[in-house]
């Protein structure tokens, strides 16, 4: 059997360009992990998104921090799209899921190297910015997320939207 499952609905598979692109963009996430006495444990997470892997910022202790110290498996969910189509019983949307590996990264210069990725990403540009770094280095933590396996998928509503349009397109070239 393989790692991964593949997507049973292959034609809602966004291609891996789309799929980084949903990533890039995106500001928050659901970081799921095994928690407490094998229980799941999904949490709403901020990151940034380079180079095949996620990075998120955490207290330097707490339930994430001992998820992820107990099993370096993961998965992180973005819903980049939710168009809710009350009179037609379904919802447009674009999502992407990710299948990793995670763990807290110990190294100083990674961490901040991470830090100031996830700083530019919601902050850009702002002055302030490597004081708050300084002052809030010692008291956190910054995580890594590899990402092993992706799929991103669209309501079949888009993907025919998007083979129409193509359609047109390539109809007046």
């Amino acid at each position: 059997m393989p790692e991964f499952r593949e997507m049973r609905r292959k034609r809602q598979l966004l291609s891996e360009a789309e799929s980084i692109e949903i990533l890039a963009k995106a500001t928050s996430g659901v970081l799921s992990l095994i928690g407490d006495e094998g229980y799941p444990y999904g949490v709403p997470v901020s990151y940034v998104y380079t180079d095949g892997h996620l990075y998120f910022h955490s207290a330097l202790s707490g339930h994430k921090t001992d998820a992820i110290k107990n099993c370096e498996k993961a998965s992180f969910t973005v819903i980049a799209t939710d168009d809710v189509k009350p009179e037609k019983f379904t919802t447009y949307f674009r999502s992407v899921i990710c299948f990793g590996k995670v763990h807290i990264i110990e190294d100083a210069e990674e961490k901040m190297r991470t830090l100031r990725l996830l700083s530019e990403h919601y902050s850009p540009g702002e002055e302030g910015t490597e004081k708050e770094i300084e002052r809030g280095f010692s008291h956190m933590c910054m995580i890594c997320f590899e990402i092993k396996h992706m799929t991103g998928k669209e309501a079949i509503e888009l993907t025919k939207q998007r083979k129409q349009s193509d359609a047109r397109v390539s109809f007046v070239e």
